[in-house]
């Protein structure tokens, strides 16, 4: 890069500086990892918009590493977030506004600029794909008080939820860490995540207009789009990136939850992906393709941190065992593929998943398989419900 443009970049892209930071401590911002060394205070020529920044400590010997905390920020052009590690709290805090303008003011003048390591700007693409519907307005909805997003402050929900296998690995990291202690001093009480009904249950309604209802999703989801998104497709579609971010660098089982939620509520549509929401399906359905493409990488710089603290790579093994995914693809390839007519986008985003799945799982999405019908187990929670509620009910 001319040294004219990588200073116009330094000068108009974000910083993130880091003080004290202690060595072998794993800071990520978005898809990029960087372990500290001796002279590392952070990040420089960060794009304005929207990142997630995440990092893990070490012990000593550096062999070990705490649960991730992550948090996102929505930078400015030449924007310096300015944060300092506190050891004994083992994270990173704000300082006094005094003590920050004086560090804004270093950092714009070049004085740490030797420190700082460069956003690797090839790798963007990669991260603008994860978040292009997340916003400012999704950040503040949905972050938790105090903005750390970790799975140390999930801890009660790790002995409550249905546990895939997926799940199994975010809890067990949790209870087998030195460092995974309830975090008392912390306000977090975990992301505001939209509440989704998984069952719809209506006054006056047949038992078959539930069953209907509730095998096609498109009246839950046409219900919590007109009342928890205030009718916004995009705000949808951020909280499901925002989850899977959170999930994915940030290791939040709750976020795992929420992502697996939203991604059973779409997939579980008949009408709207066809008639109504056709457009919305297409955005959907490239996401989650972003998304999973990105996950099954393995040939990326961070490959293998993932037993140092850090997975940022989709396990195939599993994923494959969570029935959850592969049934639903194939209900909705199914539904799509096999439309009589159908948006040309869609048809195009939804072959390129399938395709996706099947050359990177080997999963089997013919209808003829032999397997058919059978990936759903009999207490899998994301199975259709069928409700049949008698006339003194209603």
């Amino acid at each position: 890069m001319e040294a004219e443009a990588a200073l116009e970049l330094v000068k108009q892209g974000a910083t993130l500086l880091l003080l004290d930071v202690p060595q072998s401590t794993l800071i990520g911002i978005d898809t990029q990892m960087y372990y500290s060394g001796p002279n590392f205070k952070g990040v420089k020529m960060i794009p304005p918009g929207v990142h997630f920044i995440y990092y893990s400590s070490s012990n000593r010997e550096g062999n070990e590493f705490s649960p991730i905390v992550g948090f996102f920020v929505d930078a400015s052009p030449s924007e310096v977030i300015v944060k300092k590690w506190d050891p004994k709290e083992e994270r990173f805090i704000k300082l006094s506004e005094e003590k920050e303008e004086r560090y804004v003011q270093a950092v714009k003048k070049l004085e740490f600029d030797r420190q700082l390591g460069p956003y690797a700007l090839d790798q963007y693409g990669d991260w603008k794909r994860l978040s292009n519907f997340i916003t400012k307005s999704t950040i503040e909805n949905l972050e938790p008080i105090g903005g750390e997003i970790s799975v140390v402050s999930e801890s009660d929900m790790v002995e409550n939820v249905h546990k895939t296998a997926i799940e199994k690995v975010l809890a067990e990291q949790l209870k087998s860490s030195k460092f995974s202690k309830p975090d008392q001093k912390s306000p977090s009480k975990g992301c505001y995540y939209t509440s989704i009904p998984r069952v719809i249950k209506l006054k006056g309604a047949s038992g078959q207009d539930l069953t209907n209802i509730n095998l096609d999703k498109t009246h839950i989801l046409e219900t919590s789009l007109t009342k928890q998104y205030g009718g916004s497709e995009d705000s949808l579609l951020g909280e499901l990136q925002f989850a899977f971010v959170a999930f994915l660098m940030g290791q939040s089982l709750e976020a795992f939850l929420q992502w697996k939620l939203l991604v059973s509520l779409l997939l579980g549509c008949s009408e709207a992906p066809l008639h109504t929401r056709t457009q919305l399906f297409t955005k959907f359905i490239k996401a989650i393709y972003y998304q999973l493409k990105f996950g099954f990488q393995k040939d990326r710089k961070d490959t293998g941190r993932a037993e140092k603290g850090a997975m940022t790579s989709l396990d195939e093994s599993l994923l494959s065992a969570d029935n959850f995914l592969r049934h639903l693809c194939k209900e909705f390839f199914s539904l799509v593929l096999d439309a009589p007519v159908v948006d040309g986008d869609l048809l195009t985003w939804t072959r390129k998943l399938r395709e996706l799945l099947e050359q990177t799982l080997g999963w089997d999405f013919q209808q003829n398989s032999a397997v058919d019908g059978m990936y759903l187990e009999a207490d899998d929670e994301f199975a259709p419900v069928v409700e049949i509620l008698d006339d003194t009910d209603h």
